[in-house]
């Protein structure tokens, strides 16, 4: 009988065999190679390579190239291409800066909240006392004689749905007006275009809806310093 019984599994070998190797399944293919980064020098490339911790030459590097696509990804930068531009530029300002935006004490310090924007360093950021509410985004303010105006300023009228009188019905989302028609506002499309506005505090639409939801009628803003590239 146990010889019958092997003779039998001796038999059924090949078959079961055959059959273990129909059913194992394939190993999962591996991820997609990253591309090269291959992204020319950019005119903001010491700055970034200084905020990265990369050797500073000005001059891209593949790993150089890496290390601005990576904070590209982290920060949602698009495209993502390791190109250091403008746009990756202001980002890594407004990055450098959260962990005490006013460290130069260029802000008063009030009990109260009051918005601050930097017209050197193109930030903007809400504080009351010495805390932040609102950390550092970057902006566009006003160009060479449509200046932002500095000084203090009190935010007197809101309009979520804004549209420009003056400039061709543009629109200015989530419009905060603080001193005679100059506001802080979203801006859709290229935060950048054109070098800058024409005297209003421009934000990325999503941090302009973020702003909004933060501040009131009668909250203080206080513009200081000089835009690069304007006389004051």
């Amino acid at each position: 009988m146990r010889t019958a019984v092997r003779a039998a599994v001796r038999s059924a070998l090949p078959a079961l065999t055959a059959l273990a190797v129909l059913v194992v399944p394939a190993p999962p293919a591996g991820a997609a190679p990253e591309p090269d980064c291959t992204a020319d020098t950019g005119p903001y490339q010491r700055e970034l390579e200084a905020h990265l911790k990369r050797p500073v030459d000005g001059v891209q590097s593949p790993a150089d190239c890496a290390a601005v696509r990576a904070f590209q990804r982290t920060h949602r930068i698009k495209p993502a291409d390791g190109y250091a531009g403008l746009v990756t530029y202001r980002t890594m300002v407004a990055v450098a800066a959260r962990a005490n935006p006013n460290a130069d004490g260029g802000c008063p310090v009030r009990p109260h909240r009051v918005t601050c924007v930097d017209l050197r360093r193109q930030l903007l950021w809400v504080q009351r006392d010495r805390r932040v509410l609102f950390a550092p985004v970057p902006v566009r303010t006003g160009r060479d004689d449509e200046e932002t105006r500095t000084g203090w300023h009190e935010i007197y009228w809101r309009n979520k749905d804004h549209r420009s009188t003056l400039y061709d019905d543009a629109p200015m989302p989530y419009a905060q007006f603080f001193d005679g028609g100059q506001a802080l506002h979203g801006r859709p499309g290229d935060l950048y275009a054109h070098g800058g506005s024409a005297g209003c505090v421009n934000l990325s639409v999503p941090d302009a809806a973020r702003l909004w939801d933060l501040l009131a009628e009668g909250d203080a803003v206080y513009v200081w310093g000089t835009k690069p590239g304007t006389d004051g």
